[in-house]
């Protein structure tokens, strides 16, 4: 499947038809800064790029509540910078809860609350004062993110 066949896959589930599917989906990729590559298949993206699809998905049905476990796990710290911005405008300008796992602190510093788990217990609860913005970490220089 292409990016947006890709994206558009949650709303073969519904029980009722939606209109302007196409749109939609094209809405949803443009929110995680993919416009222009809806035709475009996995192997044409770059990983970040395929993350940014996945939450694109998740996104088109609207959704309260995005759960992502490890959404940067696989990335580079340039991507996973990307990827925690996208998630930090979906929550400040649309609304929507994010409930993340990580076990980067770097990540979790991005969050607004930080709640840690051990053996399936809670270990901690602490509101961030000062999250990571959304302006520091889109600095971060491509070079920084490959190490030598």
């Amino acid at each position: 499947m292409d990016a947006l066949e890709n994206v558009e896959l949650p709303l073969l589930y519904k029980d009722s038809e939606t209109p302007n599917e196409d749109e939609l989906g094209r809405r949803s990729l443009a929110d995680v800064g993919l416009a222009g590559r809806e035709l475009n298949f996995p192997a044409q993206l770059s990983g970040g790029q395929q993350q940014r699809v996945a939450i694109a998905r998740a996104l088109i049905n609207k959704p309260a509540i995005l759960l992502a476990d490890e959404p940067t796990g696989a990335l580079d710290s340039h991507n996973g910078a990307e990827i925690m911005n996208i998630f930090q405008r979906l929550n400040r300008k649309q609304g929507i809860t994010i409930v993340m796992v990580t076990h980067s602190d770097e990540i979790a510093a991005y969050a607004d609350r930080i709640v840690g788990f051990r053996d399936g217990l809670i270990v901690g609860d602490k509101k961030v004062t000062k999250p990571t913005p959304p302006v520091e970490a889109a600095a971060v220089p491509i070079a920084a993110a490959v190490s030598p």
